[in-house]
């Protein structure tokens, strides 16, 4: 897709290390866009966690629910609420600042609350696998199980980017 035309306001093209021929306007878009296309692939797992939890208290087995799997449900059910804030917050930062020539700030703003997002998800996913796990093949299962999946997405999500990245240059943003 060929880059849009720099607005007056902005800086003159220059190649960047990755080879982009763009202005920091244009790169802040780019990123901003890429940032909300992310958001929409975790916004809908964390919409799909959080319509199943808000239906198991209706479910015929949750009155035999002791009270530790009671209270880490409830504890789901508020990381499931915090990573919806999270990964929906951009979307209201960007109405805040619309119009106010604030991209930077929005696009790092932006990337840590989505940063804190994924924790949260995270910690959604690990937490509804080890409930699962302790209903069905009792607590030590679930303790298990759901360490294995935590440590599974650290892997996947923090410490594999980590290490693809340690490989690549850093390109400090322009401007």
């Amino acid at each position: 897709m060929d880059p849009e035309p720099s607005s007056p306001a902005s800086a003159s093209p220059s190649a960047a290390p990755d080879g982009r021929n763009e202005t920091p306007d244009q790169q802040m878009d780019r990123n901003w866009a890429e940032l909300l296309q992310e958001l929409r692939v975790a916004q809908t797992g964390i919409q799909i966690l959080t319509g199943f939890l808000l239906t198991i208290p209706f479910s015929s087995r949750f009155g035999e629910l002791d009270a530790v799997q009671r209270g880490v449900y409830l504890a789901l059910v508020l990381l499931a609420a915090v990573a919806t804030g999270f990964v929906i917050a951009p979307v209201s930062l960007h109405r805040v600042l619309f119009r106010r020539h604030r991209r930077r700030t929005l696009v790092a703003t932006a990337d840590r609350l989505a940063r804190a997002g994924l924790v949260a998800l995270g910690l959604v996913i690990a937490g509804c696998v080890e409930l699962l796990f302790d209903v069905v093949a009792g607590r030590a299962a679930g303790l298990v199980a759901g360490g294995a999946v935590l440590l599974g997405l650290v892997v996947l999500w923090l410490v594999l980017p980590l290490r693809l990245s340690r490989d690549a240059p850093r390109v400090p943003p322009e401007g």
